[in-house]
């Protein structure tokens, strides 16, 4: 989870109320936060650093000590800025000669751009610092690793607008890099620079790199890599700043464009936004101009809020309970409607207004309760028929792992050679390693084969759990199963071997089957077969293609099969 550094007088200042480290403990819940260490005391205030982690991703305006400070100095009844005033849509749309050129050829490199400009007063150190963490935070968990959201600040007095977002040819173009006094191509930078060994990954397969310029020509920086050590050096006392964000998905760089707005504007300064036109539609229209209100509202019912939380509220409890959160809220009779702050993005469904109603009144508020219901625990049919078919495994040389359900698109499609049309992504993923949800378990295998070189043959591996993947004809487009794959990893591991294993599993499982051919792309053509139960494919098996097995970089044979639990019941 998110850790976060808190200069210790911002913190409370910008709290606006100073609070010992136990009454804190108590109120960092409302944040979903819990302080993971005390400052040295010993030190001056100025210096000392509050040390706070983040028990939940789903809120990256809580990522900064501003966020964690309003949402506390917001729930304990104290008033913030009106960040409605701030909004591009809402009246602040007064960009005068702030205006920033996309290129056309950046669309298939890095496509979308938002930018806004801070002023009012000088930039001193305890904030400086936050804001490169805000930045680090935002642009590692949220943007995963700069990939999707990176961002950069320049100094505007030394900026002539208008400024270009344009492509340029890496091998031929050059500027001088932060921390470098000496000028360096584009291409060069992957290579030799700190950062651009850190992040040269996302442009190094790109034939042209996204490079920042103002009117004379003054490179800004490349994103996602690297500012320029001219204009991109910001220093303590710089009073007016540029904040651009670049990445792939416009909502996502609206959203991180409000919450350093909303962080700034909490601090004092004031946002006037910077007009960004793209020659092309970013799904928000071609122009944006940032802080920008997007959020949709949500809405719920007072008995679904008292149902799900075993409460007895009455609407006024949790409007004030919602409007401690930050949120807006309409009453309709029985019928509450919740417009989010525009740091936060959120709220996908009903439960998440009724999980903020419970926040808002404090967690530690609800009594224990006794349960009410007399009930008898007993197995799931699932359940019992995954542990019998568990002992068999066992009873056949295999021995049982747990894989994480959650993966990258590297293991569950491309490695796989798989098309990935049915595999599930995740909309708003806090890093590309946690993106996709399995839809089988042979990637979760080969991924514990692929480390598993140095342990001695053979290694027969199983697992028996869920897998995910797209279905048009059921109510969420989504289903869920519970599946058996096993692997055995051996040189002398072939198609027969497995089919007899395969057979006295399903003997055992008082289950009559036939084989028909598959095309399956994971396995060998002519070594592969699926298994019909019932007129129904419920699985495959047969040797791991060639190529999967070098994706993986395993050099031992394997062969696998992967059966829907679900099916044979």
């Amino acid at each position: 989870m998110p850790k976060i550094e808190c200069n210790e007088k911002l913190f409370f200042n910008a709290i606006g109320k100073k609070y010992t480290y136990d009454a804190l403990e108590d109120l960092l819940p409302c944040a979903k936060a819990e302080l993971d260490e005390k400052p040295d005391m010993s030190m001056s205030e100025d210096e000392r650093v509050v040390k706070i982690e983040l028990n939940d991703t789903n809120r990256p305006d809580l990522w900064s000590t501003n966020g964690v400070a309003r949402q506390i100095k917001i729930h304990e009844g104290g008033k913030t800025v009106d960040y409605a005033k701030i909004m591009a849509n809402n009246g602040n749309n007064n960009y005068e000669n702030r205006i920033v050129e996309v290129d056309p050829e950046v669309k298939d490199v890095r496509p979308y751009m938002v930018a806004f400009m801070i002023c009012g007063k000088p930039i001193d150190d305890p904030m400086l610092k936050d804001i490169i963490q805000t930045q680090e935070k935002l642009a590692w968990n949220f943007g995963r690793k700069r990939k999707s959201i990176s961002m950069g600040l320049y100094r505007v007095d030394q900026i002539e607008f208008p400024v270009k977002y344009h492509a340029v040819d890496p091998d031929k173009t050059s500027f001088v890099p932060l921390a470098c006094d000496a000028p360096m191509t584009c291409r060069q930078i992957l290579t030799d620079h700190p950062k651009g060994k850190d992040f040269g990954w996302i442009l190094a397969d790109c034939k042209k790199f996204p490079l920042l310029s103002d009117a004379k020509g003054e490179v800004m920086s490349m994103a996602p890599i690297i500012n320029s050590a001219t204009l991109g050096a910001v220093q303590v006392g710089d009073k007016d700043l540029m904040v651009e964000l670049t990445g792939d998905n416009i909502e996502n760089l609206i959203l991180s464009a409000n919450i350093v707005a909303c962080d700034f504007a909490d601090q004092g300064y004031e946002i006037k936004p910077i007009l960004v036109k793209h020659p092309y539609d970013t799904g928000l229209g071609k122009d944006i101009m940032v802080p920008y209100y997007f959020q949709k509202s949500t809405k719920t019912t007072l008995q679904a809020v008292n149902k799900l939380l075993g409460s007895d509220f009455d609407m006024k409890t949790v409007e004030d309970a919602l409007v401690r959160m930050g949120s807006t809220v309409k009453i309709n009779g029985d019928q509450i409607e919740l417009s989010p702050a525009p740091y936060r993005n959120d709220f996908l469904h009903e439960v998440d207004i009724i999980e903020d109603v419970m926040i808002g009144c404090n967690v530690s508020a609800f009594a224990p309760r006794t349960p009410q219901d007399f009930t008898v625990g007993r197995l799931l049919p699932i359940t019992e028929f995954s542990r019998k078919a568990k002992t068999l495994m066992v009873g056949l040389g295999y021995q049982e792992m747990i894989f994480n359900y959650v993966g990258s698109k590297k293991d569950y499609i491309d490695n796989m050679l798989i098309d990935g049309s049915k595999v599930i992504e995740i909309a708003n993923p806090m890093s590309e390693n946690y993106q996709f949800i399995r839809s089988d378990i042979l990637s979760s295998l080969c991924r514990a084969e692929a480390g598993s070189a140095n342990a001695m043959y053979p290694h027969k591996i199983f697992e028996i759990g869920k897998v995910a993947y797209l279905k048009d004809d059921e109510n969420t487009g989504t289903i869920t199963r519970q599946h058996i794959g096993f692997m055995t990893a051996s040189a002398n591991a072939n198609y027969n071997s497995l089919a007899s294993e395969v057979s006295s599993l399903l003997y055992f499982l008082d289950h009559e089957y036939k084989v028909v051919e598959t095309q399956d792309p994971r396995f060998i053509v002519g070594r592969q077969a699926g298994i019909l139960v019932n007129g129904e494919i419920v699985g495959t098996f047969g040797e791991i293609h060639p190529q999967v097995l070098e994706n993986w970089n395993i050099s031992t044979p394997c062969v696998a099969a992967e059966i829907d639990l679900e099916s044979l019941l």
